[in-house]
């Protein structure tokens, strides 16, 4: 099944986000590889792709686990997580209905 991990970011977590970012962008990568990832990224803290020192305000991942334990256990090991950068995350079932 697939489920939505939503990450919403503490104040100014720019600098901690880069520090760790490769490791966060390791375990998207596994997921990948074993094509369980649906989509996954940042929501930029301004209205542009590149919000440069404006930073993000959280993060999005939809894939797929065995169940909402395994989707929250992966969630909890994050990297963001142990830097410091999520300030609250949920993890939540999620039905994708489009694109088919």
């Amino acid at each position: 099944m697939l489920y939505a991990i939503i990450s919403e970011d503490v104040a100014d977590s720019l600098e901690n986000r880069l520090s760790v970012r490769p490791a966060h962008l390791k375990r998207l990568q596994e997921l990948q590889d074993a094509g369980r990832l649906v989509l996954a990224g940042p929501h930029p803290s301004i209205d542009s792709d590149n919000p440069g020192a404006a930073g993000f305000t959280g993060s999005l991942v939809v894939a797929e686990f065995d169940s909402l334990t395994d989707a929250q256990q992966w969630a909890d090991v994050d990297p963001y997580i142990d830097a410091g950068v999520y300030a609250k995350v949920t993890v939540k079932p999620f039905k994708k209905v489009f694109p088919q």
